[in-house]
């Protein structure tokens, strides 16, 4: 069975290699109407001007100061710290954060353009404008870390890690699989999968990127989660899909952690061989605080002049949806991902059952009004009874 399924691979790869160099998106059809993509790059979305890393209207104050700087800043008095007094302090203050006013003067992310999505289909006092010259753009996100070096291209330290170990961390192999597909240029609708893959990306020569065709299976196991359906269409090339909380992994530094977006949607040009785009949607800033210092600590959290208690107060400050129900604080905030795909086939279980099963609606996120979980959720959430027949 496995060598019938790799040969029927092996036909497909020089089907797709030979289609793509001969037609472009336009009136490609994929075989079956289904084509799938792995993700290669993500970054939050920043704008950068071309002409300058802090530029006059994004930063015009420059960046701000990060963990170092301040720590000199609390305490002066060198000859009389103590590590309680000190250090635990200020760890303290990363791990228990509070919404009170910053001891430090904070520069948001400003000017008036970022990219980004109408995530409301509104426009607002507070919205951007997007490069392309789209109006109505909400991402309040850049206004948090928009000034913040380490988010920023010279010296992007967060950015740099974050960025690496989508490709290089298995953990991290986030899939999407479009059916009902007519072409790649115009299909009224379509469905869109998330999967999390089990294999590595087929790199290119040079090892500097990554090349389409490689095979990846699905984790129907521990990846059950991340199994998720969006409703799309694709209008002159580009894939749209309609709002839907979105679950998914994204590691740093070996430490396993995922991300929560409500409402959000992809927004991809389609190619044969590539997707490229944005995905939108409202970040839960608790999950996305507490990713951040589960995976990297204040030393690390250092090279990049970011402050983790300065960081939470701009959360909490700019957050601008999900308002809490009990508090009617906002639990979320409008965000942006820039997102690179590059195609693969995926090896479904030989059972469609066992797939069908493991789909689950996201983990509810720690701010959400049905956490923690009730125990039928918990017994939910538990990995699918996988046995020698039904998956290798």
């Amino acid at each position: 069975m496995d060598t019938i399924r790799f040969a029927a691979v092996g036909v497909a790869l020089v089907a797709l290699s030979l289609g793509a160099s001969a037609t472009q998106a336009a009136d490609y059809v994929p075989p079956g109407g289904r084509i799938a993509y792995a993700l290669d790059s993500l970054h939050w979305a920043i704008y950068q001007p071309k002409d300058g890393f802090v530029n006059k209207q994004e930063c015009p104050d420059g960046v701000n100061i990060g963990p170092r700087a301040q720590f000199e800043a609390l305490f002066p008095d060198k000859a009389h710290r103590t590590v309680v007094g000190t250090r635990l302090r200020y760890e303290s203050d990363v791990w228990f954060p509070t919404a009170a006013p910053d001891q430090f003067v904070f520069h948001e992310g400003s000017g008036p353009i970022a990219s980004g999505m109408n995530l409301d289909g509104k426009i607002g006092p507070n919205d951007f404008t997007s490069p392309e010259g789209e109006k109505g753009i909400d991402n309040q996100l850049y206004r948090v870390l928009g000034c913040i070096a380490s988010y920023r291209p010279d010296d992007n330290a967060n950015d740099y890690f974050d960025n690496d170990e989508i490709n290089t961390d298995n953990y991290n192999r986030i899939l999407i699989e479009l059916t009902g597909v007519e072409s790649l240029m115009n299909s009224p609708h379509v469905e869109v999968t998330v999967y999390r893959g089990l294999e590595s990306l087929m790199a290119s020569a040079t090892g500097s990127g990554f090349v389409a065709g490689g095979t990846q299976q699905i984790d129907t196991r521990w990846g059950r989660k991340y199994i998720q359906h969006f409703q799309g269409k694709i209008i002159d090339g580009v894939l749209t899909t309609e709002p839907h909380d979105f679950v998914f992994p994204w590691a740093t530094l070996g430490n396993p952690a995922d991300e929560f977006m409500h409402a959000a949607r992809f927004q991809l040009k389609l190619t044969p061989t590539a997707a490229e785009g944005l995905i939108g949607g409202y970040t839960d800033i608790e999950t996305w605080y507490l990713q951040t210092n589960e995976e990297e600590s204040t030393h690390h959290q250092g090279y990049g002049e970011l402050s983790a208690p300065s960081l939470y107060k701009a959360f909490r400050r700019l957050a601008d949806a999900y308002p809490d129900p009990k508090t009617g604080a906002n639990t979320a905030i409008s965000s942006a991902l820039r997102a690179q795909f590059v195609q693969v086939f995926i090896l479904h279980p030989e059972n469609p059952a066992l797939e069908a099963s493991s789909a689950m609606p996201p983990i509810p996120y720690a701010g959400s009004p049905s956490y923690p979980r009730t125990p039928e959720q918990a017994r939910l959430e538990q990995p699918a009874q996988i046995t020698s027949e039904n998956h290798r």
